[in-house]
């Protein structure tokens, strides 16, 4: 691939359906074809030379749609902000980031109400895991019905998982920056863990599938940390101010992996 453009080698090689093409190269590629009417009209002159058989079924595909796609009344464009919104939620996430953001405001009720948890604030103990529910659903195989179509697109991958891990943090972050101003507690008491879990969900995620890593993690969470906190009612050191080292070491660790890992992201074993 070129700055501009991309070679003509990779082109002609696409157009014949060669099998020695770099799986890289097939999907930045496809990748490039979105943005590139050039490279695009390049791929139909190719293929038109190189595989001729493959441009004599498009022609016979298109002379029996044309009719019908004539006679079909157009789709309502849809709003531009519709349209960038729709790159980065999918319309399962709504309801887990509304619920996400639910469980804040109830952490936030019951700190205010001061129902007897003595120095622990229930906004602190669970922001870790919050932001975990989100990405979880953003990933997962059973809760979207496109999952094979979206693990084979062109900017699937760490991109997407990026995007969409982004969307979840836009989210819950100031949910809980709202709560943690109201309660009094450091931000970075909460973000750090909040951070530091999201991405050892995603690093985890590439060897045993996102969904799978923050059900795990939640788990570990609650038994490690949740319920010794609530049942001796005090704040455990994990989120005082003396382990936020630890926390930006793990943040570190967890971005190290994903990025040293970037390809597995790309395949539908992510999705589990």
């Amino acid at each position: 691939m070129s700055v501009e453009h991309a070679s003509m080698r990779i082109i002609d090689g696409y157009a014949r359906g060669d099998t020695d093409l770099a799986a890289d190269e097939v999907w930045a590629l496809e990748a490039h074809l979105e943005a590139c009417r050039v490279c695009r009209d390049r791929l139909s002159t190719a293929v038109t030379a190189q595989a001729p058989a493959v441009a004599a079924l498009v022609g016979t595909v298109w002379a029996d749609l044309e009719p019908q796609l004539a006679g079909t009344a157009p789709m309502p464009r849809r709003r531009h902000w519709s349209a960038r919104l729709s790159r980065w939620l999918t319309p399962t996430m709504v309801p887990w980031l509304a619920m996400v953001v639910g469980v804040t405001l109830l952490a936030l009720l019951l700190d205010l109400a001061d129902t007897g948890s003595g120095e622990v604030s229930l906004v602190l103990l669970l922001a870790p895991v919050l932001p975990v529910l989100g990405v979880a659903a953003s990933w997962s195989r059973g809760l979207d019905p496109a999952y094979e179509l979206t693990a084979s697109a062109p900017r699937a991958g760490l991109y997407l998982v990026l995007r969409r891990t982004a969307s979840v943090l836009g989210v819950v972050v100031p949910a809980l920056l709202v709560g943690g101003w109201v309660t009094g507690v450091m931000v970075a008491q909460w973000l750090l863990p909040c951070l530091a879990f999201t991405a050892t969900t995603l690093a985890l995620g590439g060897v045993v599938g996102v969904t799978r890593a923050a059900a795990w993690l939640a788990a570990v969470w609650a038994a490690v940390v949740v319920a010794p906190t609530l049942a001796t009612s005090r704040t455990t050191f994990a989120l005082q101010t003396g382990g936020l080292p630890a926390w930006g070491l793990i943040l570190a660790l967890g971005i190290g992996v994903v990025i040293a890992r970037r390809g597995a992201y790309s395949v539908l074993g992510a999705h589990r």
